[in-house]
């Protein structure tokens, strides 16, 4: 903050912003939220800016769009390391063959384990284009 940085500090003050709202929507101003509500507003602030950067890069509006991407950018550096690729498949891979599913009928039980394992480190639509291969195969 004393570097001047306007975007960080603005960023920063919108998420804080974020949290004190979902402590007041939670009830738990006194106790504050947990690790893993906190990583969900933040997760969600970083949507929200990535969603934006789309719309405005529709739009025309490119200084915008860049704008908005930064600030995702921002955020993102307050989240854990999301899995990689790699990571990802060998993880669906491994759950697929020990529940000895198969199928595409199978594709809700094995997004429900793999979601729980991923937690917080990989998208939903990641997982579920990762499950899709697999299942495919």
């Amino acid at each position: 903050m004393k570097d001047r940085d306007e975007l960080r500090v603005s960023t920063l003050r919108m998420v804080l912003a974020a949290v004190q709202n979902k402590e007041i929507s939670l009830a738990k101003k006194e106790e504050g939220l947990s690790d893993e509500e906190f990583l969900q507003v933040v997760r969600s602030e970083v949507k929200k800016r990535k969603e934006a950067a789309e719309g405005f890069e529709k739009g025309g509006r490119a200084a915008l769009s860049e704008k908005e991407k930064k600030e995702a950018g921002i955020l993102e550096a307050y989240l854990p390391a999301e899995l990689s690729e790699e990571e990802l498949e060998n993880i669906v891979k491994n759950s697929i063959a020990q529940q000895g599913l198969s199928s595409q009928k199978d594709f809700g039980a094995v997004m429900k384990n793999i979601m729980t394992a991923v937690e917080g480190r990989a998208a939903g639509n990641r997982v579920a284009d990762a499950v899709k291969k697999s299942l495919r195969n």
